[in-house]
């Protein structure tokens, strides 16, 4: 069972952004995003402390590039939600993280708006 020990607040997210890791590539949407990592809805989460590099933008904000690691995972066939996993941020430099904040501003005003 996991933890809750985030310290970060979760925004709804519709974005999509693609995750990177060795052969794999998927494009997949983000059910919610933070400062500290996502999570990112895919029937084909990759393992626990695997390495990804994330890719995602919206609207005005230019590709945010990131490496992030998978540090929980939900199974397809899971009462608690869909599938997926969640994502931690590695260290982003200062652009990376002013890119990801104006983001997350995005998608919150989008949400308030029900766009």
């Amino acid at each position: 069972m996991r933890t809750e020990n985030r310290k970060h607040s979760r925004f709804p997210s519709r974005l999509r952004c693609w995750c990177e890791s060795d052969n794999i590539t998927l494009y997949a949407r983000i059910a919610n995003l933070s400062e500290g990592g996502l999570f990112l809805q895919t029937n084909t989460p990759l393992d626990l402390g695997r390495r990804t590099l994330l890719r995602l933008s919206s609207g005005e904000v230019r590709e945010v590039m990131a490496e992030a690691t998978v540090v929980w995972c939900r199974p397809q066939r899971h009462d608690k939600g869909p599938p997926g996993m969640g994502l931690k941020f590695e260290v982003l430099d200062s652009g990376a993280q002013a890119l990801l904040r104006r983001i997350i501003s995005e998608e919150q005003r989008g949400a308030a708006f029900g766009s």
